[in-house]
């Protein structure tokens, strides 16, 4: 035990170093802020502002003394069980098709369009490949066994969500074809790799890519990728109509934007919403949901059936790796929901919605 919580604590002194350095927690440069609009309400002054909270964060000091000082259970290094892709079903999809590859990767298929959320594919998620967050159990398929890709949906600049080495393999693979769509501010960060093909949207904007209507909708968040961009760049979550209507919540915490979402775009048929990394509830409240908040933006959307995303891959926060699904299980018998409204998807597991 004593060698668990010392290689823990260790572990976490070097996480604590990077994330200092990685995800900008604190204020970024001072000065104009390009995308100042005073018509425009999340436009501030120093960077993009939240539609209903933007209360001062909790202090991360504090969360990293109390990580640093406090034993936890070990996690099953497999993380969220895996199964094997069919990769013959999605060459071949039928009606709406959506397979979980972990965290916040869902290709979803619909229209005879592939379109892949968040497509965090690498063994870490960190500025560098040796350090940082690591991913949990394998990956279920590898970038070369996707379909030809004809959109990526970013929801905001974190690491964990837009992973530049799978972009940029993704973007090589299909020759340069696939359509990349991201939030205000994000294009020239694409473009700097190499990556063209790149849109970048605010908060109801939205475009046509064949069959399907692309809107970028709002979210409860925030974003950096150092110490100097915090809230430079937009964050969001992702509206995606055909034949059915699809939402991709992205990161988020719980706001009202969830109601005026469904005012603004109507029912939606499946919601990919995040369970994970909600834990301690004092620090990551304003930035990520619990499982009772997933079930009320399932309500909120009005959603026939919701998914959950964001658990069992990356280590983020402080709850065990497995607990995100058991906790939503509880949510859903509190709120008198079935089970089946919300199931729990398996990495590489494909679901067929008709």
């Amino acid at each position: 035990m004593k060698l668990r919580v010392k290689c823990y604590r260790n572990g976490m002194r070097l996480r604590m170093i990077l994330m200092l350095f990685n995800v900008g927690f604190l204020v970024g440069c001072a000065g104009t802020f390009k995308y100042y609009d005073a018509n425009l309400p999340h436009h501030g002054k120093t960077g993009f502002l939240n539609n209903y909270d933007n209360s001062p964060k909790p202090s991360v000091l504090k969360w990293y003394w109390q990580r640093w000082t406090t034993s936890f259970p070990e996690d099953d290094p497999a993380g969220a069980p895996t199964i094997p892709v069919d990769l013959q079903a999605l060459q071949n999809p039928e009606g709406l098709m959506l397979t979980w590859l972990g965290h916040s990767a869902m290709l979803v298929q619909m229209d005879g369009m592939n379109v892949l959320t968040d497509p965090a594919l690498s063994d870490r998620v960190s500025p560098v490949s040796f350090a940082g967050p690591k991913r949990y159990g394998k990956l279920p398929l590898q970038i070369e066994q996707l379909p030809a890709l004809d959109v990526v949906i970013i929801s905001h600049g974190h690491y964990d969500h837009l992973d530049l080495p799978s972009l940029k393999k993704i973007y090589d693979q299909n020759g340069g074809r696939t359509q990349f769509l991201v939030p205000l501010g994000n294009k020239v960060l694409l473009e700097s790799e190499g990556i063209k093909n790149v849109r970048e949207f605010d908060w109801w904007q939205g475009t046509q890519v064949g069959a399907l209507n692309f809107t970028f909708t709002p979210a409860q968040h925030w974003t950096a990728r150092s110490l100097f961009d915090r809230n430079l760049t937009l964050w969001g979550g992702w509206m995606v109509k055909g034949s059915h209507q699809v939402f991709f919540a992205g990161d988020t915490g719980y706001s009202k934007d969830f109601q005026d979402i469904y005012q603004r775009l109507g029912a939606v048929d499946v919601a990919l919403i995040p369970i994970g990394a909600y834990s301690p509830r004092w620090f990551m409240q304003l930035q990520h949901i619990d499982a009772g908040e997933a079930v009320q933006i399932h309500k909120d959307l009005h959603a026939k059936l919701s998914l959950p995303v964001h658990w069992g891959t990356f280590k983020l926060s402080d709850e065990p790796m497995n607990e995100p699904p058991e906790k939503l299980r509880e949510a859903l018998q509190k709120a008198n929901l079935p089970l089946s409204v919300f199931p729990v998807m398996k990495r590489g597991e494909t679901r067929i919605v008709k």
